[in-house]
């Protein structure tokens, strides 16, 4: 039984780019395909789109490269089912001094930390992505 699903996406993802993978397909939910969206608008993965495979929903997540490099070079849980971690709006890590990302579930929905500053609000720090 696994107990982080977002916890075992975020390990896909990072060794499908350390193997210089094209596409990673993993199990759908909403959350999964919210995350792999920000990560798509922000540029770390170039397509994240919902199939079904063998009658079960899935999500294929393509990743980008700059040319042999991956845009995704790393991704760290935070916020996890045994030590869950939030911030208000002014405490919001920074990511890499502002060229990393961090993703926050706020009460308005899934958003970086950058969208989260700007609109004033706070919530649980899913993961930190550079």
């Amino acid at each position: 039984m696994m107990t982080d699903p977002i916890s075992d996406m975020l390990t896909r993802l990072r060794n499908a780019s350390a193997v210089r993978k094209t596409e990673v397909v993993l199990p759908a939910s909403a959350l999964k395909f919210s995350i792999a969206k920000i990560l798509e608008k922000e540029g770390y993965v170039a397509r994240a789109e919902r199939i079904e495979q063998n009658k079960r929903p899935m999500l294929r997540v393509t990743l980008a490269y700059e040319g042999k490099q991956p845009r995704l070079r790393s991704v760290k849980r935070v916020s996890r089912p045994g030590l869950r971690v939030y911030a208000k709006a002014d405490g919001l890590p920074r990511v890499m001094s502002g060229f990393g990302l961090a993703i926050i579930s706020t009460p308005n929905g899934l958003m970086t930390n950058k969208e989260a500053r700007a609109r004033r609000l706070g919530g649980e720090v899913i993961c930190e992505v550079s």
